[in-house]
């Protein structure tokens, strides 16, 4: 998300904060850079327009002239402007679903991805909020369109509105209200046919339903890779039908943004999730914050714990902060935590999460450091025995030639896998010894049970020192991971949250 534009301000901000005392030719210089990058991307030239005069306002006032880092100030300044664009003025309400059964229509062009972002928003109620889901399809045009939908509900375990064939789709939303209010439901998902372009036909159908479910809220979908026509379409549906927010998809694969940066200012309506993928649990609130982070390359730790306390069960964690506080770590305990970074997201999507790290996941991919090689390791050790895999201290040349073969892989990468294996069991040794290791786990998964986010501002010098060891370790740091490019090392904003500790 936002990769091309996360790359253009990158090279411009560090060329400011290597510069020392700055001019206001300098800004000037930089801030026209700054507007480049945000054109590329596609935000709206009078969006662009106004950030930068608001950037320059605050950029060439005393803070930044008398700052001690003028470059570094110059930056937040711009991170603030962001958060401002990315949020306006005003903080969004949580979704209004406290009246069951509550009514969502989904809204959208053909094509937006709206069918699947309801199955993902129906899959998150029912996780996260124990709601009680019912959806509903009202695309009769769409040839499997509500079939379609009626699989999805059945994948995540929720509720689907039984098919009629030749009803409309009016007499659908009457039915779904109904059976939703009967059938004792929290909330009511109505996704809506979709066109290929905004007709009256298909805002007098989107009328008459909305008229009939009376929804909470009327999301609508927009596909990010549609770039400004994104905000023209949003206005579009706003005017003519009202929307109270909007769900960004396909932000995995928009190296541009701008559809992100020009929603809020140009419509005044909130972004409410962002799509990042077609599996079911590829679905992110939109937090400006966050997102402000990653475009400068900030990274989005909050995001990083959260994948990780999705992923990890409550009583997986617990039996790992046991093991690693004894200094126990074996094959098995090193494949249980490649597999849980590609659950997170695989290597890039984990860089792209750690501070400073966004700009280094290119690199580390040529490099070899990828997806590809974590299931290459996987399928080293699962090609071991159950004896090798408890004591990799087995591993004879006679072994290793043997396992190699088993994985269709050579040696020398089994070697490498093995050397990995006993730094990060030497690590945990020195770790288990004063109880970092557990105390760490613990306070990152959020307590024992694993809710709530972890209070990171409360964890002990020792703790956050032992998280940060450990994802370093995780992330292959400082010679974990075999193949990791040359110069990589812990962010120095992780360094010096612990140091400020």
């Amino acid at each position: 998300m936002f990769e091309s534009l996360s790359e253009r301000l990158g090279g411009v901000f560090d060329r400011l904060t290597k510069a020392g005392a700055l001019s206001e030719a300098d800004v000037d210089t930089a801030l026209r850079e700054v507007r480049v990058a945000l054109l590329e991307a596609d935000v709206s030239l009078e969006v662009a327009r106004g950030f930068v005069k608001a950037v320059k306002v605050r950029a060439i006032g005393q803070a930044v002239t008398k700052s001690i880092t003028p470059g570094q100030q110059v930056v937040k300044i711009v991170h603030d402007e962001l958060i401002r664009v990315l949020a306006g003025d005003d903080e969004p309400e949580d979704l209004k679903i406290d009246n069951p059964p509550s009514a969502i229509l989904m809204v959208g062009l053909q094509g937006s991805g709206k069918t699947t972002t309801t199955a993902k928003l129906a899959k998150r109620f029912k996780e996260r909020l124990g709601k009680r889901v019912l959806l509903a399809s009202l695309d009769t045009n769409r040839p499997a369109a509500m079939e379609q939908l009626a699989i999805l509900a059945g994948q995540i375990g929720v509720d689907s509105l039984p098919i009629v064939k030749g009803e409309s789709a009016v007499q659908i939303a009457k039915r779904a209200k109904t059976q939703a209010a009967m059938g004792g439901y929290d909330v009511l998902f109505l996704d809506t046919a979709g066109r290929l372009h905004i007709d009256e036909i298909l805002m007098e159908e989107i009328q008459a339903v909305r008229d009939i479910a009376q929804p909470r809220e009327t999301l609508l979908v927009v596909d990010g890779l549609t770039g400004q026509d994104a905000v023209n379409v949003a206005s579009e549906f706003d005017g003519k039908v009202g929307i109270s927010g909007v769900v960004l998809t396909r932000m995995d694969g928009d190296g541009r943004g701008g559809a992100a940066l020009s929603m809020r200012a140009v419509t005044g309506k909130p972004i409410r999730f962002v799509g990042l993928g077609e599996k079911m649990d590829a679905l992110e609130t939109f937090e400006a914050e966050r997102v402000a982070g990653r475009i400068l390359g900030m990274g989005d730790i909050v995001a990083l714990v959260e994948r990780a306390r999705e992923t990890f069960e409550a009583e997986q964690a617990e039996r790992m902060a046991k093991r690693f506080a004894k200094g126990l770590f074996n094959m098995n305990d090193l494949r249980s935590q490649l597999e849980q970074m590609i659950k997170m997201g695989g290597m890039q999507g984990l860089m792209g999460m750690m501070p400073g790290m966004g700009g280094m996941a290119k690199k580390a991919e040529a490099a070899g450091f990828n997806d590809k090689m974590l299931a290459h390791q996987i399928a080293l050790i699962n090609s071991m025995t159950k004896k090798e895999r408890a004591n990799p201290d087995l591993l004879a040349a006679s072994r290793k030639k043997r396992i190699a073969k088993g994985a269709g892989l050579e040696v020398s990468e089994l070697n490498k896998l093995i050397k990995q294996h006993q730094q990060m069991a030497d690590m945990m040794k020195k770790m288990g010894k004063g109880g970092m290791m557990k105390q760490a786990i613990k306070q990152m998964m959020g307590g024992k049970g694993g809710a709530g986010m972890p209070d990171m501002a409360n964890m002990s010098p020792e703790a956050l020192e032992a998280a940060a060891k450990g994802m370093k370790q995780g992330l292959g740091m400082g010679g974990g991971f075999p193949g990791m490019p040359r110069g990589l090392s812990l962010p120095s904003s992780l360094s010096g949250l612990m140091k400020k500790k």
